[in-house]
């Protein structure tokens, strides 16, 4: 792949910054940017993007950190708009095909099952509508929307479904407790102009790629982490800006894991029950034959369900 294609491409994502960046990305900060924080003291305003294969490989991190300072800080998703369509490029891609032995290196850098055959067998035409569809699924219920935001990603990253077929995402929403048919309604109305609010916002804070997150206090005060970062910079940044904000202690645990979040990846359930990576898929294949586990295998990689 030429250097071209990979400075025009949003879906290449630099392994070194962790970051899939946007195609009109010109802000190198966002320090001069002030937002507000509500509810809980920090307030993370996360623009991620279903397709991104570099915010996929933050879920290890972002559920640990939800689980030690969730009581301090609240999530707020937004959607950025990652890859409009084919057409935003004439001169640097030749097909989606490009994407598909780009995200197997991803998969191998994050530690996290993706299968780029999906570019080669059935390649998505743009973010957008799972990007409308998560917006829509937050106005039904902000929590079974983060969980059919992960649902999209699975079929997406390890299953290769197509999820700007409306299909594929009537089945996410459904296997998380949406009302479809209420989705679909959203999904072609409201949900757009949130959808486009987002994208705005999104100028107005200067994103230029995704995962970018921005920690803000009841002051203003921001600090912002780009790209897919070890779990001390999030971390760091909480502390930054609330010193005092207490880590929650929580069971490390298999069920108890399991019970919070129904499917967990080995570099996941390394992460958050603090098990060495080179013995934590050893435990969880042990699982699997005690019968407590299923267990879903790619060519990169597995995840694992409670039965």
């Amino acid at each position: 792949m030429n250097n071209e294609t990979l400075k025009n491409n949003p879906l290449i994502c630099d392994i070194e910054t962790g970051m899939c960046e946007t195609t009109d990305s010109t802000s190198e900060s966002t320090s001069g940017n002030k937002v507000s924080s509500d509810k809980k003291s920090i307030r993370i305003i996360y623009y991620t993007d279903p397709i991104c294969s570099s915010c996929w490989g933050i879920e290890p991190q972002l559920r640990k950190l939800k689980l030690e300072y969730g009581d301090a800080v609240e999530i707020d998703y937004r959607m950025g708009g990652l890859l409009p369509d084919w057409n935003y490029n004439s001169g640097g891609i030749s097909s989606p095909a490009d994407v598909a032995s780009h995200w197997d290196e991803v998969s191998i850098h994050y530690d996290m099952p993706i299968d780029g055959d999906l570019w080669l067998e059935d390649p998505m035409d743009s973010s957008y509508p799972s990007s409308i569809a998560f917006k829509a699924a937050q106005l039904q219920d902000n929590q079974k929307a983060i969980s059919f935001m992960r649902e999209m990603r699975e079929m997406m990253f390890l299953k290769k479904k197509n999820m700007a077929k409306w299909e594929n995402l009537a089945i996410a929403a459904k296997k998380v407790g949406l009302n479809s048919e209420q989705l679909k309604t959203d999904f072609e109305g409201k949900a757009k102009g949130l959808f486009q609010e987002d994208l705005k916002l999104g100028q107005e804070l200067g994103v230029r790629g995704f995962p970018t997150m921005f920690f803000v206090d009841d002051a203003g005060n921001q600090e912002t982490v780009y790209g897919t970062r070890p779990y001390a910079f999030y971390e760091m940044a909480i502390l930054k800006l609330n010193p005092n904000a207490t880590k929650s202690e929580y069971s490390k645990n298999w069920e108890t894991l399991f019970s919070i979040y129904p499917t967990l990846t080995a570099k996941e359930f390394s992460e958050l029950s603090g098990t060495p990576r080179s013995e934590s898929e050893n435990q969880l294949n042990e699982l699997v034959e005690k019968g407590k586990l299923k267990k879903y295998t790619t060519k990169n990689g597995s995840i694992w369900t409670i039965k």
